[in-house]
């Protein structure tokens, strides 16, 4: 090999998933560029993010055995030493590409560390481009895809990326613009040249001093390469018209194109030539077009279809913000029929007006027979479940969570159910939580109120990532459903099921307490959050509006359900009941008429099936009528009634309060580990005294680890963390005389590797039982 040089571009791109070396700010990362230890260039720093995308082009001279060194480092530490470093890689430029014969290829590779043992992770991608000696003989509609290293996201199987043309590293190439994992957008290179791009008007001359074919246009795309465009076909290459091609060259039909576009291989089609002249062939392009698009239906909500100046349509993703060369009707269409429902339902446009947008870190993707898969660069994963949604269910689950399921993501799927953006900031004091609430969730504008919920409570320096808001609900539903506030009491046959008090009137201001009430649990359910609170079946019922019967007497008052229940069972005709009812009101007995004239009106074999229906409906609802109508209310504000009533009064118990019994060998199967194992002694013993607790220990360390006592329906695979999905995690960390510390937003505790099982149960139970508020590290 010759030790020539030559001049090589490189463009810095982009980094992915930096490591993030403070809690509270995000770094500003830039790009230190050098060759064999020289000709050093720098990029600009980005603002406080992971994840920069800086697509800075600077040229170097290289020989084959030049090495490319990268480092990446934060700007606000960069003139701490060995503070500000997040990582470097050094590329072989001979390894990806012959220095002699020039071309181009992408490079991407995990950051290492250099010498010392700060921890390091996340890519950098570079783009190298080297100016061929003689013209290459190269697919005009391809670019050189060049290798990469370093392992990316984990994907699906093989051929899962969207329409089967995405590069291993992870950015998706969907066209014109795509976005990469963590959203950025990033230029294609592989669906040819951009839509629209500035050069010399056409018939320029070259650079190589000859004129061009008339109707031939010579440009340079973003990364300097030279490319041509025929205005007579309206198409590209990269190749230099010559006469002989100018005057006669075949071209594909509109269709084989159109395929082309969609990443499909071609039928075995004939080929044709192109009209006698530019306009008739311009004409039949958007004919051809049009035909198409009718063929194929209206585009999905939120999509717009466009052409580029040189007439080639591409198509607009208002939601998503992104473009592509792909028609999204042709797209869901090559699916397969068993896989089109999922596929269809998976294009961005649609599931991002239903279901809002997805968490962070996570992107949505079509593998290459359509199905729709999202991928976790949080942890590296892919999924087929929307983290948007409950998660699929196990073959041997109840049919009645499998009904839930399905009515859950409706009810999510709505308008109404989306949050708005922005966020609602809500500060209590945990020692006077009813009152604050009150004055603070009356105060606030319902519009406000569908924003993201930040609460704090006074005094804790604890940041609101959802553990803090679920403590908050926690804590307040134990307050606004106690007793002694005389606004709920207990039912008749237990002491945790509660029921609207028909003597709350006693407060004067019972009402506007309602009204709160119900609009808290609407602002719970909303934003997905638990309240620590059972009711009696007739108030889930009338929530849902259902008729209420006898056996929803039980619960309210069992002795006159007894006595009901005998009514219709026996002959009363010679007992001298009346149309009317004895109700204690503050001790005093009050004769109250069920229906107008009751007092006169004997009640007989023949209407007593009546008298008990009226006697259910005044003892269950008329007594504390204008209490649920003032509750119902406020409920409604966040809730429509519409979308409530898709769920029955068992399902509705599931959304408000989830569910409360604890299922150890659920929790060990969706947890994670960081620092320790599984087979770890530590762990063993954590796990041996979580069985050996009792429900109420078991539910109190729930509440210190996640923030709430309940599970969602289909168990700890559903634990929601700061923005979508977080499983139960146990991590590694502090001293063995402190005590474990949790970390509510993410669902995690930091549990220290203390030496017996003596000492672990002593410092978790301390924990639990004498930890109260948040703090920040």
């Amino acid at each position: 090999m010759r030790n020539v040089t030559r001049a090589l571009k490189v463009t810095v791109l982009a980094a992915d998933n930096l490591y993030k070396r403070e809690l509270f700010r995000l770094p500003d990362p830039f790009v230190v560029l050098t060759v064999d230890g020289a000709q050093t260039q720098t990029t600009k720093a980005l603002k406080r993010t992971l994840s920069p995308y800086w697509n800075e082009t600077f040229k170097v001279q290289v020989k084959p055995t030049s090495v490319i060194t990268a480092q990446v480092f934060d700007q606000r530490k960069f003139k701490k030493r060995g503070q500000g470093f997040l990582g470097v890689i050094n590329v072989q430029v001979s390894q990806h590409l012959n220095v002699q014969t020039g071309g181009d290829a992408m490079v991407t590779q995990d950051l290492k560390n250099s010498n010392n043992s700060d921890p390091v992770q996340g890519r950098l991608a570079l783009q190298f481009t080297v100016a061929a000696e003689e013209p290459a003989q190269a697919d005009p509609n391809r670019t050189t895809g060049g290798q990469s290293s370093g392992a990316g996201p984990a994907t699906p199987p093989r051929n899962a990326s969207p329409a089967g043309h995405a590069r291993a590293e992870g950015a998706t190439v969907a066209g014109p613009m795509v976005r990469n994992a963590t959203g950025s957008s990033v230029t294609s290179t592989n669906g040819g040249p951009p839509p629209a791009i500035s050069g010399s008007p056409a018939d320029a001359p070259s650079t190589e001093g000859h004129a061009l074919v008339p109707g031939w246009e010579q440009r340079v795309d973003h990364l300097g390469r030279t490319y041509y465009v025929d205005h007579n076909t309206r198409t590209t290459t990269w190749h230099r018209p010559t006469q002989a091609a100018g005057a006669s060259v075949p071209e594909p039909t509109d269709s084989e194109r159109q395929r082309h576009m969609s990443r499909t291989l071609p039928d075995n089609a004939s080929r044709v030539s192109p009209g006698a002249n530019g306009a008739n062939g311009a004409a039949g392009a958007s004919g051809a077009s049009n035909a198409s698009s009718s063929a194929l239906g209206p585009l999905p909500s939120g999509w717009e279809q466009r052409l580029t100046p040189e007439g080639r349509p591409y198509f607009v993703n208002h939601i998503a913000r992104t473009t592509t060369w792909d028609d999204p009707r042709s797209r869901s269409a090559q699916a397969p029929s068993s896989n089109r429902a999922a596929a269809v339902a998976g294009i961005a446009g649609q599931t991002a007006s239903r279901l809002g947008p997805l968490p962070s870190g996570w992107e949505m993707r079509l593998t290459s027979q359509g199905r729709v898969y999202f991928v976790d660069h949080n942890t590296k994963t892919t999924t087929w479940d929307d983290p948007r949604l409950p998660s699929n269910l196990d073959q041997n689950v109840p049919q009645y969570k499998r009904d839930f399921r399905r009515k859950y993501i409706y009810f999510r799927s709505q308008a109404a159910m989306r949050p708005v953006p922005g966020q609602c900031h809500i500060k209590v004091a945990r020692n006077a939580i009813f009152e604050h609430s009150y004055n603070e969730v009356m105060r606030v504008p319902v519009s406000e109120l569908k924003k993201r919920l930040m609460i704090k409570f006074d005094g804790e320096d604890g940041l609101d990532y959802g553990g803090v808001s679920r403590e908050f609900f926690f804590l307040l539903s134990h307050e606004m459903f106690n007793p002694s506030y005389c606004l709920f009491e207990y039912s008749a046959h237990d002491t945790y099921t509660l029921q609207i008090s028909p003597h709350s009137k006693i407060n004067p201001e019972h009402l506007n307490y309602f009204r709160f009430i119900g609009r808290t649990m609407g602002l719970a359910i909303f934003h997905r959050r638990f309240l620590d609170a059972f009711f009696t079946s007739s108030f889930y019922k009338m929530i849902l509006k259902k008729p209420i019967t006898l056996e929803d007497m039980q619960s309210v008052d069992a002795d006159i359900y007894r006595s009901l229940k005998w009514t219709l069972e026996n002959d009363i005709s010679e007992m001298g009941f009346t149309f009317t009812v004895d109700d204690d009101r503050f001790g005093e007995r009050v004769e109250v008429e069920l229906k107008p004239g009751g007092k006169d009106l004997d009640v007989t074999e023949e209407n007593k099936k009546e008298f008990v229906q009226l006697s259910v409906q005044y003892r269950v609802c008329d007594r504390i009528k204008e209490q649920f109508e003032a509750f119902q209310a406020g409920f409604h504000e966040l809730i429509p009634e519409d979308l409530i009533q898709v769920f029955d009064e068992r399902e509705l118990e599931l959304l408000i309060g989830g569910l409360a019994e604890i299922d150890i060998e659920d929790w060990k199967k969706h947890t994670d580990y960081r620092g320790y194992t599984e087979s770890d002694q530590v762990v063993q013993w954590f796990w041996k005294f979580v069985a050996e607790m009792d429900s109420e220990h078991q539910t109190r360390l729930m509440q210190f680890t996640t923030g709430t006592s309940r599970i969602p329906v289909n168990g700890f695979k559903d634990l929601q963390g700061s923005d979508g999905p977080r499983r139960f995690t146990v991590e590694k960390s502090g001293d063995i005389v402190a005590l474990p510390k949790s970390h509510t937003c993410f669902n995690r505790i930091d549990l220290p590797p203390y030496p017996d099982y003596e000492t672990l149960s002593t410092k978790l139970t301390l924990a639990i039982e004498n930890t109260v508020g948040f703090g920040q590290e």
